[in-house]
């Protein structure tokens, strides 16, 4: 079924944005994350090297547990659907594999909750800067309004390949164990790969989640700025500003984009010459980030559908026609 991959993609996105995130209880995000705090707090207290080791065979042993039980749920939906006939197996597998793809993307439950900080602060500062805390790491409680909408939009950006781009391109790639793989390396850097008392047991969580993601990252940078191909030089200029080889694309897209300053004190400065981020532009960047999604999931889509060959045909006639005479 060369189309099937395809078809899930918009099928798991339509049931995201009807039906938002399933419960803790039954999450699959939820029960990786479990498994590496119960693994995490036991590494933390070994020695450098030894916190090195385990945290590289932890990261493996549940990066395969999740690809194996995705397999497993694939290959069953694929085999218990082959005695079918007609349209209705392809249908039904699709439906199947779309319900199974959504827990590993959240682009409904990342659009609200970024919205959310805008609306908090129209009420006030404080309940903007705690809505925000939600969402990152960084301390909020200095920050000032700019501040708090930059730090808003670089989330959205960010995760926007985290969170939906990045596990979609590995589903195209590698069907929804690939996609199962990413989500749980994306957690484990999420939950180990900072510095303090992770620096040796996240170091490996960090620099897979850093690989896996190289490729998405850059895709959905290009995403945004998909109608503006003359912004690509600048991108490559932006997208070095930040420490992490990924993060200042989809960050450096959106800030160029938007013509607006994104900046972490400290860290990075993003396109400098841009205007103070204003009310309106988590909005405006809302907007930017589900256009780029719509065109990466078409083309993710088709991407999936001719790694299995459903171009086949079509393009040995190409190859026949178009080859030496």
């Amino acid at each position: 079924m060369p189309w099937l991959l395809a078809l899930a993609i918009p099928i798991a996105l339509l049931v995201d944005r009807w039906f938002g995130e399933p419960p803790a209880a039954v999450h699959p995000v939820v029960g990786m994350g479990r498994f590496l705090a119960l693994v995490g707090d036991r590494l933390c207290a070994m020695s450098a090297k030894a916190a090195f080791l385990g945290g590289a065979l932890a990261w493996t042993i549940g990066l395969l547990l999740a690809a194996l039980t995705a397999w497993a749920i694939e290959h069953t939906i694929i085999a218990g659907l082959e005695p079918w006939l007609g349209g209705w197996r392809l249908g039904a597998a699709a439906l199947l594999l779309g319900l199974a793809l959504k827990p590993m993307l959240a682009w409904r439950m990342l659009r609200d909750e970024v919205g959310a900080v805008e609306t908090a602060l129209a009420r006030s500062l404080d309940d903007g800067r705690t809505r925000l805390s939600r969402l990152v790491s960084r301390d909020t409680r200095a920050l000032s309004p700019v501040q708090v909408r930059e730090t808003a939009i670089e989330t959205l950006a960010e995760n926007l390949n985290d969170s939906v781009v990045a596990p979609l391109f590995w589903f195209m790639v590698a069907g929804l164990p690939g996609a199962a793989a990413y989500r749980f390396a994306n957690t484990a850097d999420a939950m180990w790969g900072y510095r303090g008392r992770w620096e040796w047991a996240g170091k490996w969580a960090a620099r897979a989640d850093d690989l896996l993601s190289w490729i998405p990252a850059r895709l959905t940078g290009l995403a945004l700025i998909a109608l503006r191909p003359a912004l690509l030089a600048s991108l490559r200029r932006e997208a070095a500003r930040t420490p992490s080889p990924n993060g200042g694309w989809p960050m450096g897209a959106m800030a160029l984009r938007l013509d607006r300053l994104l900046s972490k004190p400290g860290h990075y400065t993003l396109n400098p010459s841009g205007a103070p981020v204003a009310a309106g532009d988590i909005g405006a960047a809302q907007r930017l980030a589900a256009g780029a999604l719509l065109g990466l999931a078409a083309l993710l889509a088709l991407g999936a559908a001719a790694l299995r060959g459903a171009f086949a045909p079509g393009l040995g006639l190409v190859l026949i026609l178009g080859g030496p005479r």
